[in-house]
């Protein structure tokens, strides 16, 4: 699983270009997304935006990254698919999470 990372002034937006969050996927997932927010501050997003379907063990696996954060950092989520985003509400977990319509993004900086 490929995750992309850019940094912007506001937040480091992470994307996943996998079609599948699910069992098969998950443990490459925690670990490649450990890695790439290992020095975040402040706001992580997650780009959801190619995900298609999700699972209990994908959606076990976001929450499970929430808490891999560094401390003060908050994880949010954006670009939903319909399929993903109806897990979210179906299962309430949209209430937890901060969940944006389209990636909010400013300016890139260097990483």
């Amino acid at each position: 699983m490929e995750l992309s990372i850019i940094q912007t002034t506001q937040a480091r937006v992470v994307a996943t270009t996998a079609a599948r969050l699910d069992a098969a996927g998950v443990l490459a997932f925690k670990d490649r997304f450990r890695a790439a927010v290992a020095d975040a501050e402040g706001r992580v997003i997650l780009d959801l935006g190619s995900v298609n379907f999700l699972d209990s063990s994908g959606l076990g696996a976001i929450v499970a990254v929430r808490r891999l954060l560094p401390e003060g950092v908050v994880l949010e989520l954006a670009a939903l698919t319909p399929p993903v985003e109806r897990v979210f509400r179906l299962t309430r977990m949209d209430s937890v999470f901060t969940i944006h319509p389209v990636v909010p993004i400013g300016p890139a900086t260097a990483h």
